[in-house]
């Protein structure tokens, strides 16, 4: 084996809740786990502020903070966390082999993936500002919603995330504007009804985001009606991008059965996909709850079904 190859019995691909939990449960079962991290170690969470709804932080955490405690878990019980990207994998040979930067070649008895999805952005430079200083600019209602209580917020967005999020902020907020650059909702009629049926949600047909405005946080957000041309703003104290995720999962189409939208098939109630050896744990896989105490308990299933599969093979 050349210097370029290494074997394991099990590889972590991402961080994240999902990762490093199945980490912690792979390492306790003496699986000697590898992570690679990818290029957001500790995934969404990194970019997060506040997070209060996890259990066990009573007063909250800062995010990148509970991530850091996540990983010095992981390697208290000696998961070997490196960083690096997973840029090719071949699942059709056995062991499994996943390229890291390109170069180097891990040989897996197992692989748990957990790379993780990535929100949409508008791709607005005001908007970039304040989700990164954690200012006002956030793509989860159930984590942050709670921060605007009595306060009035805007939403993006048009199908059924975006209309779920809004029904959720009108429970807490003082008012929603729903930001649809169409005349009508893409969401489903169940959830368009909820939204038209919900009194301080206020609709924004025709209209395109122009800039999230404040200085160091969000007071305002100045919108474009795409027939008229007329602007207004406004006056929110934040702003919710609902437009959808990406799951980062494009190296696997070809090995793996991918939905619609991208995110990794497992067998109901298993975190096994169609390859043997191979599972998939948190928003890789999740579309519909993507929180991160969801992501971590698919990460312990992953290393369950993991010690199990190795178990069966002989390999462990």
């Amino acid at each position: 084996m050349s210097e370029k190859t290494e074997h394991v019995k099990c590889l972590i691909i991402g961080s994240g809740p999902a990762g490093y939990t199945a980490a912690i449960y792979a390492a306790r079962a003496d699986l000697k786990p590898l992570m690679y991290t990818g290029m957001e170690e500790g995934g969404q969470l990194t970019t997060t502020t506040e997070v209060e709804n996890y259990p066990g932080y009573p007063d909250g955490i800062q995010g990148p903070e509970m991530m850091k405690l996540f990983r010095k878990q992981a390697e208290r019980f000696h998961t070997d966390v490196r960083f690096g990207i997973a840029t090719a994998v071949d699942f059709s040979v056995t062991p499994l082999k996943v390229t890291i930067d390109e170069t180097k070649i891990i040989e897996a008895d197992s692989v748990i993936i957990a790379t993780g999805a990535s929100a949409k952005w508008l791709g607005l430079e005001s908007e970039q500002k304040h989700r990164l200083n954690g200012s006002g600019v956030t793509a989860c209602a159930v984590c942050d919603g709670a921060f605007y209580r009595g306060q009035e917020v805007a939403l993006v967005g048009g199908g059924d995330t975006a209309a779920e999020e809004a029904t959720y902020l009108s429970k807490m907020c003082k008012k929603v504007y729903m930001i649809v650059r169409r005349e009508e909702l893409r969401a489903s009629k169940a959830m368009q009804t909820r939204v038209f049926n919900t009194p301080n949600i206020e609709m924004v047909w025709n209209s395109e985001t122009l800039e999230v405005l404040g200085e160091e946080a969000v007071n305002g957000v100045l919108v474009k009606n795409v027939k008229t041309g007329e602007k207004r703003t406004l006056a929110v104290t934040g702003f919710f991008v609902a437009i959808g995720h990406n799951p980062n999962t494009q190296i696997f189409k070809d090995f793996l059965e991918l939905d619609a939208q991208g995110y990794i098939k497992t067998i109901p109630g298993t975190t096994r996909t169609k390859v043997a050896g191979v599972f998939a744990v948190g928003d890789a896989q999740d579309k519909v709850y993507r929180q991160a105490v969801t992501a971590a308990g698919t990460g312990c299933m992953g290393a369950l079904d993991a010690e199990r599969y190795l178990s069966e093979k002989g390999l462990h």
